[in-house]
């Protein structure tokens, strides 16, 4: 089968977020089963061109239409780990991909109208057809449209359009210029049955485009495919779900076992697993050398997360405090986009700058994050909301009991040591319901008392957690599945 990617990320070339993680993560497995993959991305200023082989111009003198111009561009291909890419490399006067970043512009929502509008003009004009073409998030939601409203007519109509919902909270709400400016009519898709946002009724909805128009739908986990459905965590778009419920799932996203798993990371000083827990250890002393911490008799509780109000960051400051009061230790890895949350940390590392227990690195650094992976105890996930989640997947293969907030993903994956009904070989950390420090303060301290008075216990949660199988394998077959649904 020939599949098609089409996103705003990639790892480990163009990553933000989950969404890269997951656009290579299913690629790779789609290609080891046999099909011939191909990712379709901007040409962003910011690749990883030191991860990209054979980059070669492969298409020149695309003419991709913008209002009443048209807008050239070339189409550049390379390798990344294996997996065949495009990438669109428009040579706009607005420079919609020099940006320095990937996201985060005013204009993203004409951004990425025009990346949709040139991957589709670059298959039609390259006599590409593949039988599925899979969209990712509201950046890729005019995809369908443009597919359904202009090109169909123009012969492509083999292919047939899966699109995954990776996080609600965006959904790119736009004016109709955005829609005139890739060439579609607003008198006929801003109704309601079509893009009109059922919230602001004057505009566009680019992801309720791609649910209205693709043949079918998922998100990125069970749990989060019923939230998204039946509570606010469909951000305005639950009935939307609700009506077309007959081709929307929740497929629970897995990670990548050949970037993380301890008996193969380059990253960490010994390599271990669960049958050689002990080398463990290693890592414990080297992330305490590398961070500043003291090499003392106590467990490390970790922060692997972007800052944002979604994750919960009131409830991880608190935890700071908790911890160091519980006679604990902690390292918090991440960044905050948000001013007003990133003065709020740096206040409190300028405050924890002399203290062996606590070390907080405010960026993201991908071979740290592996050293904390490596060397935690336990991880805090205390989300607002979570669509999966892979940093308790990743915890989890570590040997990193997690403490987790009950939703999304989160509840998919992790399973309570005391109040589950899983056998006790399935279960593999602590959930709590409630966002507020007593409930979190009740999941940390059953973890911390069994860490410090039941050693033998925790350790068991550690390695059934490193048994289970979070790989790509059940839902690379899940996704093939629906595929073949679509093509049949």
């Amino acid at each position: 089968m020939y599949i098609a990617m089409v996103s705003a990320e990639c790892a480990p070339i163009a990553k933000a977020g989950g969404l890269g993680d997951f656009v290579q993560g299913l690629a790779r497995e789609l290609a080891i089963r046999g099909n011939q993959v191909e990712i379709f991305l901007p040409k962003y200023d910011v690749l990883r061109f030191d991860r990209i082989w054979n980059l070669t111009k492969c298409h020149r003198d695309l003419w991709v239409p913008y209002y009443d111009q048209w807008v050239h561009c070339d189409v550049e291909c390379g390798e990344v780990d294996g997996l065949k890419c495009y990438f669109i490399d428009e040579h706009a006067r607005e420079n919609f991909f020099r940006r320095g970043k990937i996201y985060g512009e005013p204009d993203d929502p004409n951004r990425f109208a025009f990346y949709c509008r040139a991957v589709l003009e670059f298959m039609y004009k390259s006599g590409r057809h593949p039988d599925v073409i899979h969209c990712n998030d509201w950046q890729t939601g005019l995809v369908p449209v443009l597919l359904y409203e202009i090109y169909q007519a123009l012969g492509m109509t083999h292919s047939r359009v899966c699109y995954t919902l990776h996080n609600m909270g965006h959904q790119g709400v736009v004016g109709e210029h955005v829609l005139r400016q890739v060439g579609l009519r607003p008198d006929r898709l801003l109704v309601m049955e079509r893009l009109l946002d059922p919230v602001s009724h004057r505009a566009g909805n680019l992801m309720k485009g791609g649910i209205v128009f693709s043949n079918f739908v998922t998100t990125v986990s069970p749990r989060y495919a019923w939230e998204i459905q039946h509570t606010d965590q469909g951000m305005g778009l639950q009935g939307v779900l609700q009506y077309y419920d007959r081709k929307f799932g929740g497929v629970l996203n897995g990670i990548d076992y050949s970037v993380w798993n301890p008996e193969l990371d380059t990253h960490l000083p010994k390599p271990y697993g669960p049958d050689s827990l002990p080398n463990k250890a290693a890592s414990k002393r080297a992330l305490r050398e590398r961070v500043g911490l003291e090499d003392v008799f106590k467990p490390i509780i970790s922060v692997v997360s972007r800052l944002d109000r979604q994750k919960g960051v009131d409830l991880i400051r608190h935890a700071i405090y908790h911890t160091l009061k519980s006679g604990c230790q902690f390292v918090l890895l991440g960044s905050a986009p948000e001013p007003k949350v990133n003065e709020l940390f740096w206040g409190i590392k300028h405050e924890m700058d002399a203290n062996p227990d606590c070390h907080l690195e405010l960026t993201y650094n991908e071979e740290l994050s592996h050293l904390i992976y490596g060397g935690a105890d336990m991880i805090l996930i205390p989300s607002v909301y979570e669509p999966c989640g892979l940093t308790q997947m990743i915890a989890m293969k570590y040997g990193v009991v997690p403490i987790v907030r009950r939703v999304g993903g989160l509840a998919d994956t992790v399973f309570d040591a005391n109040y589950s009904d899983k056998p006790f070989e399935e279960r593999n950390g602590y959930l709590f319901d409630e966002l507020t420090p007593a409930s979190l303060e009740a999941a940390m301290d059953r973890a911390i008392g069994l860490w410090f008075r039941f050693p033998e216990y925790f350790r068991q949660l550690r390695t059934n957690g490193m048994r289970a199988d979070n790989s790509w394998n059940k839902p690379g077959q899940q996704y093939l599945d629906i595929y073949h649904h679509l093509r049949g």
